[in-house]
C-alpha cells in the first residue's frame, strides 16, 4: 500500500510545489499600476450596491424571497454583489491578463523548457487569481457587515463560498482564455459577463422573469453563485446550496481540464 500511495504523494507535493513558483511568479512581477487595478474592481460592485440596493432600495421597499422571507431590498442586492466580485476579480485574471501572457508575451513557452507542466501552469495561475478574488471577497463581507446587510456569522461562511464561485469562474476564464485569437475577443466576453450581471438573479429574483426565461437564467453560473450566497448572507436553508455547490465544483474542475488540455496543444505543437 506504502509503495502505490508514497509515489503519488510525492507527485502532488512536487505539482503544488511548481504551481505555488507560478504563483510566486506573478508576486514578483507585480507594480503599482496593478494595486491601483485591485482597487477599480473592488469599488464597482461596491457603487452598484450604494446606488442600487440602497439608492433605488428606498423606492423599491422590502422583498419576500421564494421562502417568505422579507427583507430589504439592500439585502437582497448585497450578496449578489459579492458573488459578482468574485466573479470580477477572478475573470479579470484568467482572461485579460492570462491572454496577454499566453498568446503575447508568450511567458509560457519559456515555462515548459522547465519542469512545468500545462497543468501546474494553469493551476498556479488559477491560485493568483484567486488571491485577488479573495482579497475582494473578504473586503466586500467587511462592508457587508459594517452596513448590517448580513451578520459576522453569516459573513464568514460567506468568504469560502465566495472563494469557491472565483475558483469556478477563474477556472472558465483560463479555458475560455485558451480559444481566444485576438484582444477583441475579449469584448464578447465583457459582453456575455455584464448579461449575466443583469440577469442572474442579481436586481430581481428569478422568479419575476417568464418561465422560459427564469430556466435559463437558473442554468447560468452566476446565478448559482448568487442563489449560493444570498442562501448563506440572509440565512436561507435548503438544499438548493448542495445544488449550486455540486454546480461550481462541476465548472471548476471542467474548466482546469480543458484549460491544461488547449495550453498542452497549443504550446507543444
Amino acid at each position: 500500500m506504502v509503495a502505490l500511495v508514497l509515489p503519488r504523494l510525492v507527485a502532488a507535493a512536487g505539482t503544488a510545489r511548481r504551481s505555488a513558483r507560478v504563483a510566486g511568479r506573478n508576486v514578483t512581477a507585480m507594480k503599482l499600476s496593478y494595486w491601483l487595478l485591485l482597487v477599480s474592481g473592488f469599488l464597482e460592485p461596491l457603487l452598484y450596491l450604494l446606488a442600487i440596493g440602497v439608492g433605488v432600495g428606498a423606492l423599491v421597499g422590502d422583498l419576500t424571497l421564494p421562502g417568505g422571507q422579507v427583507v430589504s431590498y439592500a439585502t437582497f442586492v448585497a450578496p449578489a454583489m459579492l458573488a459578482s466580485s468574485a466573479m470580477t476579480g477572478a475573470l479579470a485574471e484568467t482572461t485579460f491578463n492570462f491572454f496577454g501572457k499566453f498568446k503575447q508575451l508568450k511567458l509560457y513557452d519559456g515555462m515548459i523548457a522547465t519542469p512545468l507542466r500545462p497543468i501546474e501552469i494553469a493551476l498556479g495561475e488559477l491560485g493568483w487569481a484567486m488571491v485577488r478574488g479573495s482579497a475582494y471577497s473578504v473586503a466586500f463581507v467587511v462592508v457587508l457587515v459594517a452596513m448590517d446587510l448580513t451578520t459576522l456569522s453569516r459573513g464568514l461562511l460567506a468568504v469560502p463560498a465566495a472563494v469557491l464561485v472565483g475558483f469556478a469562474f477563474g477556472a472558465a476564464g483560463l479555458a475560455l482564455a485558451t480559444f481566444m485569437r485576438s484582444w477583441q475577443d475579449l469584448d464578447l466576453l465583457g459582453s456575455v459577463q455584464f448579461t449575466l450581471f443583469l440577469f442572474s438573479g442579481t436586481f430581481v429574483p428569478a422568479e419575476a422573469y417568464p418561465q422560459v426565461l427564469r430556466w435559463l437564467v437558473e442554468v447560468t453560473p452566476l446565478y448559482r453563485a448568487v442563489h449560493l450566497i444570498r442562501g448563506v448572507c440572509v440565512g436561507v436553508d435548503g438544499w438548493g446550496w448542495l445544488l449550486d455547490v455540486a454546480y461550481l465544483l462541476v465548472v471548476t474542475v471542467l474548466g482546469l481540464v480543458v484549460a491544461a488540455r488547449r495550453m498542452s496543444t497549443l504550446l507543444y505543437r
